[in-house]
């Protein structure tokens, strides 16, 4: 009777004690989360505080009387930057996934002569800065006529995505059992016809995880949006913003205000494709 009755004691002060570790884990989780949100709640505080109260000490921690003339400022001034990034995103990303989705495939089924060097070309495409691509791509831009257009700064976001684009291609359709490749090749299907019915639709997952990474480069990029279009009638968000701040820095509940509605496309998408991105691209694929 003793020692069941130690032995339960124990048990109970064992769950007690990972019952307190799970706690603080959890305590320390939010913590830190609250900490590197809490730049993105102070923009949105921002944007809704009125001019008047900008340098008020201490800060209000929250916009008691708020205003919405930030947000009147973003759609009156900022829409067509909006459109722009928005055009030359969804672009990216058609480019990028009819690149690199058959090169994936060619990698990874139809193993070509010299595949292993070209994946390691990739790796070290990867590595170069971008202010160097974006001084080639000026170079060439400048004798192509290509300079201030939507399609020139397409082309160059997609060099960013694309080799990046091209590794998890080849390594979500490794993962394709080799039964329904030959089964396709048995019902006399070839190489083209097996990637558009029977690869393609197994990679949704690798689509998303490539088109949401290619979409969120291209929106956020500046670099080359500032070598290329700078000045031009067609300039992305990023410049919008940098412009804006440069021509108006003492409004800043606009320039909050614009930051927020930049920020919101891409949260949306973050949170609408985060369950494709680690998902298995095979799973359910073969049956038992």
């Amino acid at each position: 009777m003793n020692r069941n009755t130690t032995h339960t004691r124990g048990n109970t002060t064992h769950t007690r004690g990972r019952r307190t570790r799970t706690w603080g884990k959890t305590a320390v989780g939010l913590s830190l989360t609250g900490i590197m949100l809490f730049p993105v709640y102070w923009m949105l505080n921002v944007s809704l505080t009125r001019d008047q109260n900008m340098r008020k000490s201490p800060p209000d921690l929250f916009p008691v009387d708020g205003t919405l003339d930030g947000y009147r400022t973003v759609l009156a001034e900022q829409l067509p930057y909006l459109g722009t990034s928005l055009v030359i995103g969804l672009g990216t990303v058609v480019l990028t996934v009819a690149l690199s989705a058959p090169a994936g495939y060619a990698l990874a089924k139809l193993r070509p002569r010299g595949g292993g060097l070209l994946g390691f070309v990739l790796l070290v495409a990867q590595m170069i800065p971008g202010i160097i691509m974006a001084m080639g791509f000026y170079a060439i831009y400048l004798g192509l006529g290509l300079l201030q257009s939507v399609p020139g700064l397409i082309v160059a976001d997609s060099t960013l995505a694309v080799p990046f684009a091209v590794l998890i291609f080849t390594a979500f359709m490794s993962g394709i059992p080799g039964e329904l490749m030959q089964a396709a090749k048995t019902d006399g299907a070839g190489p083209l016809r097996t990637f558009w019915s029977i690869v393609m639709p197994m990679s949704r997952n690798a689509v998303v995880t490539v088109s949401l990474f290619a979409f969120l480069w291209s929106w956020s990029d500046f670099v080359f949006a500032g070598t290329l279009v700078n000045g031009g009638p067609h300039e992305p968000i990023t410049l919008g913003i940098y412009h804006y701040i440069g021509n108006n820095n003492q409004e800043w509940n606009a320039i909050m205000a614009t930051a927020v509605v930049a920020s919101l496309p891409a949260a949306v998408i973050l949170v609408l494709a985060q369950r494709y991105v680690a998902a298995g691209v095979t799973a359910g694929a073969v049956k038992d």
